[in-house]
């Protein structure tokens, strides 16, 4: 296997007036290609901030991190924006749809940043919204669907541009738990087809759907174990 993600040390302060907040202390962790793991940890364990790190929204204050053999620990906000449209997708609680656009619309939307033709958005949008079940639903817009269909059409979106890694922030947590188990069962599906999936949660029954639980405790790491739910 080949590693997608690697963290050598990772630390992360804020300034808080005079006060200094550790929000990440010496966090070292390999991720390999086509994994899936939850991160958990109680409110205020470091879970957000390092997954705003890993989906290159932010910079570590001390450390390196690689993502795809790439160093963007360095990196200035105009590059860690071309690496984040290339290499991460994101899935995120709220679904982030614009309500005037279709599906289809929704999902092209990281094309036309990349500068991708119009029929080629099309086409692609259409195949990302089929393999997540939504074909029938590509000219509804956000409002005309349900909360897990949005969810469905959040994560084509996050697909459309083959990402190294897709980043799921509590992608459950605004659905009944029906919908959840299937949009928990679309991730399982996505991730036998070869995806690396690095999921946010602080519902236990959701993370067991992962492979491998890394527990936060205060800004560090205090677990990282396979999940007993594996399967």
């Amino acid at each position: 296997m080949s590693e997608v993600i690697r963290l050598n040390h990772i630390g992360k302060t804020f300034r808080m007036g005079t006060e200094t907040i550790h929000a990440l202390r010496d966090i070292t962790l390999v991720i390999e290609r086509n994994e899936y793991v939850a991160f958990m940890g109680p409110s205020g364990s470091g879970k957000s901030t390092l997954m705003n790190l890993l989906g290159c929204l932010d910079s570590p204050s001390t450390g390196e991190y690689w993502l795809n053999g790439q160093n963007v620990s360095q990196m200035k906000d105009a590059e860690l924006a071309t690496v984040r449209n290339k290499e991460i997708g994101f899935v995120f609680q709220t679904f982030n749809l614009l309500p005037k656009l279709s599906a289809l619309e929704n999902v092209a939307l990281p094309l036309v940043y990349a500068g991708t033709s119009r029929r080629q958005r099309a086409e692609r949008a259409a195949q990302a919204l089929r393999a997540v079940g939504l074909e029938e639903r590509m000219a509804h817009k956000p409002n005309e669907l349900s909360g897990g269909q949005r969810q469905r059409v959040a994560v084509a979106r996050a697909l459309i541009n083959d990402p190294a890694i897709l980043l799921a922030d509590e992608p459950t947590g605004n659905l009944d738990s029906k919908t959840s188990y299937e949009i928990m069962a679309l991730m399982d599906d996505l991730h036998a087809k070869g995806h690396t999936i690095i999921l946010v949660t602080h519902e236990e029954d959701i993370a067991r759907y992962a492979r491998r639980i890394v527990r936060l405790r205060d800004g560090a790491i205090e677990s990282d174990t396979p999940s007993a739910g594996a399967h």
